[in-house]
Parts: C-alpha cells; sequence; structure tokens
C-alpha cells in the first residue's frame, strides 16, 4: 500500500510490530517432541491477545494460524498433531495478521536444536541474502535488480532460488501491487519501488530445487527436485534512502 498518512504508518507499524513479535516467540516456544498443532495453537492465541487476525486463516481458509514448514516442505505446511518436531528438523514458521485494517506479513526458517542434519549454511545463506536485498531497496530500484541479487547471492552459497514464490505489496490487504517480487531476475519487468510503499521482501533459497509445486492436501509446496527450502521475511517501507524494517520485532538478525 502507500502510505499517505501518518494514521496509516501507524497502524502499518502495529500490525507489523504484532506479527514480528508473534513469530519470535513462536521460534522461541518451539520445542523437540511438540507437534506443530501445538505451535500454531500457541501462535494463534499470541493474535488473538493482540486482537489481530489470522491472514492466511481468514483469507483463505488455510487450516491453521500460521504456515509451518518442517523438513522438505517449503511453504504452506499444514499444522498438525501428528508433525512431531524433533532435533535437527529444519522448520518454517510464517506469520501474516490483520489489525484494524491494515496487513503485514513476516517469517523465519531455523534449526530446531543441535544442526545434527548440516542445515544452518543454508538457513544462514538465506537471512544474509534478505539482509542484502533490503539494505540495497530504495525509492527508483528496480524490482528486477533484486531478484538478480538474490539469485547472484545464492549462487555464491552454492545454492539455488526457487522461481514462483515471491514477495508481495502488502497493507491493506495480505497480496497487493507489486505481485511477484520475484528470486531472480526477470529483463521485461521495468518496475521500480516506489517511495512510501509497504512491501513484504522474501527469500526462498534452496539446495536443489527451482520451483515449487503443490501437495495434494492442497496447501503444502514442496520443491520439484527435492532437498531442501528456507524463507525469511520482512515487510519493509520504501523510503528515498534505506528501507525501514517495520516487522524488525521479530529479532531475525539479533
Amino acid at each position: 500500500m502507500s502510505i499517505t498518512k501518518e494514521s496509516e504508518l501507524l497502524g502499518m507499524k502495529k500490525i507489523s510490530d504484532v506479527v514480528g513479535t508473534t513469530l519470535k516467540l513462536m521460534r522461541e516456544y518451539t520445542k523437540i517432541g511438540m507437534s506443530t498443532k501445538e505451535l500454531d495453537e500457541y501462535g494463534g492465541n499470541l493474535l488473538k491477545n493482540y486482537g489481530a487476525k489470522s491472514a492466511p486463516y481468514e483469507t483463505y481458509g488455510f487450516p491453521g494460524y500460521s504456515c509451518i514448514s518442517v523438513n522438505q516442505e517449503a511453504a504452506h505446511g499444514i499444522p498438525s498433531e501428528k508433525k512431531i518436531l524433533k532435533e535437527g528438523d529444519l522448520i518454517n514458521i510464517d506469520v501474516s495478521a490483520e489489525l484494524n485494517g491494515f496487513w503485514s506479513d513476516n517469517g523465519g526458517s531455523f534449526v530446531l536444536g543441535k544442526d545434527i542434519n548440516k542445515h544452518q549454511p543454508l538457513v544462514d545463506a538465506s537471512k544474509n541474502i534478505l539482509h542484502k536485498a533490503i539494505s540495497n531497496i530504495k525509492r527508483g530500484v528496480k524490482i528486477a535488480d533484486i531478484g538478480y541479487l538474490i539469485e547472484t547471492e545464492a549462487k555464491k552459497y552454492g545454492f539455488k532460488v526457487i522461481q514462483n514464490l515471491a514477495g508481495h505489496g502488502v497493507g491493506r490487504s495480505l497480496h497487493e501491487e507489486p505481485e511477484n517480487i520475484l528470486n531472480y531476475r526477470v529483463r521485461t519487468n521495468r518496475e521500480r519501488f516506489k517511495k512510501n510503499t509497504t512491501v513484504a521482501i522474501e527469500t526462498f533459497i534452496s539446495t536443489k530445487s527451482t520451483i515449487a509445486v503443490e501437495l495434494n492436501d492442497g496447501w503444502t509446496l514442496i520443491g520439484n527436485k527435492g532437498g531442501y527450502v528456507t524463507q525469511h521475511e520482512q515487510t519493509i517501507l520504501i523510503t528515498n534512502e534505506k528501507a525501514i524494517i517495520l516487522t524488525e520485532s521479530n529479532g531475525m538478525w539479533d
């Protein structure tokens, strides 16, 4: 959305702080032996206590308050009592919500307990690449150039990007223009970031796959060639200079 007055900025800051804090607390709450359903219920109660509504649940009828993806799941993992978390699991939590007509979105991947499966390099790459991408975003920068930066950085780390998952505008709804802030460069896309707009920037960094495909449950995405995928996401405000990270309460880079 385009921020035109102080009340809109305050509204976006408030909901962004809510989803960021919820993500951080969910990450800290995650324990070995816990089901993803229990983790999701915890997050749902946090949102409720803030007076916020889960975006995927409200908007799409998603069967959970947040998307919790484990190991080979790339995105949109459905919380389940049958999915029990284990030492070394690669976990992604994506939290988005609405409060007072404003929407915000953030997510992050992490390793549970000891890194016995050697996922940490992928997690670190995803976090570092998102940080570098956001550091290069300001008014007038081409969206395609940020996609090129993400893909190029991923290759430096020895990884790939998922090409059909993307960042997006956010604010008055969960997905707005620009709808495809991709992790690679589309040369024909001449669109540029605009001042005073709010967008969700996401990295989707992969060990083997380049496309996410949907499972029969109608939600869960996995890589087309297997392997693992990490995602990190922040909602930001575009300015003339350095972008303002609205969801910084998630402590992603602490």
